[in-house]
């Protein structure tokens, strides 16, 4: 079966990968599907993710995960088609009938419909946007003490960030960075400020650095 690779290029314009934040069976499941690399004009994000995964292909046996998720963008457009016309549907109600009569019934009719019409869209919960990011910071060096880094980076607080796990890595000459995951609401929070913030802690921060990203 072939992979729907519009489908497939539009989830991973905000994404690194088919499901989570590292290559899984779901990756190696799509990728199989792909007879040959994808053009990078007509599929950018595509062909950037096959690249990404081939260099994992020795290693495809050992990948966790399942490739369930993959399988959302095996075969054609027809399902993506489908949904869209049912959500298209879904927001079409017919304000004006098909009454030619102009009198006081229609008239009515016709406002009871447009009330209707009105509320049903009122009534539609708004989504709030958000973002899970992968955020790093580095020290000065490898006496930086690390606790006190992260204590200080988690003191930060801004509207709709949320402090998520983290993990120390090692960049080498015994040099650790913090990695840590954030979830921010977009309107709210800019990574940029986030950042600035962040660099005031000079007594412990030499840079920070937005690892990945993922609308949620």
């Amino acid at each position: 079966m072939s992979a729907n690779l519009a489908k497939l290029e539009a989830h991973l314009a905000t994404r690194s990968y088919v499901e989570g934040y590292t290559p899984s069976q779901a990756d190696v499941a799509v990728f199989k599907a792909i007879a040959s690399a994808p053009s990078a004009s007509a599929n950018p994000n595509v062909a950037r993710w096959y690249t990404h995964i081939q260099s994992y292909t020795a290693e495809f046996e050992s990948l966790p995960g399942s490739s369930q998720a993959g399988e959302a963008f095996l075969g054609g457009a027809a399902p993506a088609a489908a949904a869209a016309k049912e959500e298209e549907d879904d927001d079409e109600v017919d304000l004006f009938g098909s009454d030619d009569e102009e009198d006081a019934e229609a008239e009515r009719v016709k406002a009871e419909r447009v009330a209707a019409y009105t509320a049903k869209k009122a009534a539609k919960p708004k989504t709030v946007a958000k973002s899970v990011v992968t955020f790093e910071v580095k020290p000065w060096d490898d006496e930086t003490d690390m606790a006190k880094l992260e204590e200080a980076v988690r003191g930060i607080e801004m509207e709709g960030l949320v402090w998520g796990g983290s993990k120390l890595v090692p960049i080498g000459y015994g040099i650790r960075k913090l990695q840590i995951t954030i979830v921010v609401e977009d309107e709210l929070v800019s990574l940029e400020d986030l950042q600035d913030k962040v660099a005031e802690l000079e007594e412990y921060v030499q840079s920070s650095d937005i690892a990945a990203m993922q609308k949620l």
